[in-house]
């Protein structure tokens, strides 16, 4: 129940600093992304923040030897690009770019925003489901820093 309640304490944190970064009002993302238009910076101190915040959690986590809710750290290690990760950036830059939403402002949108982020969370859903519908046996490419390689 302890990770039932902190999962949703950290959910209804995050929607609330979208909500008052107004990182959910597709204008304002828009106006950040437009730099050579009426460029507005203000997200920028919210991804910094973000950024900050995220740094000094993950320093903390490193050298407790347990977390308080889980039984180990499950920190990244794999450093390579794949295809799926950058495709996976691109679809989310491309959307965000365009529209002004990305998944996670999207959903919250849900509860109050306009028409528009209906149809984008729809489209998101589809996405989502044609992905599972695609091939697994497709050759996987691999890019790190000493060379790449192709397998299949």
């Amino acid at each position: 129940m302890p990770l039932i309640l902190s999962a949703f304490a950290s959910g209804l944190l995050f929607g609330l600093g979208l909500i008052v970064s107004q990182m959910v009002n597709p204008a304002k993302v828009l106006g950040f992304l437009d730099i050579f238009g009426q460029w507005d910076p203000s997200l920028a101190l919210v991804m910094g923040g973000a950024v900050a915040v995220s740094a000094l959690g993950t320093l903390v986590a490193r050298r407790r030897n347990v977390p308080v809710l889980a039984p180990r750290l499950e920190i990244p290690t794999r450093r390579d690009l794949d295809p799926r990760l950058i495709g996976g950036a691109a679809l989310f830059g491309v959307g965000w770019g365009l529209v002004g939403f990305c998944p996670g402002p999207a959903l919250v949108g849900l509860t109050f925003g306009p028409w528009q982020v209906f149809v984008f969370v729809a489209a998101m859903i589809v996405g989502m489901a044609l992905f599972r519908l695609a091939p697994t046996d497709w050759p996987q490419v691999s890019f790190r820093r000493e060379a790449s390689q192709v397998d299949g």
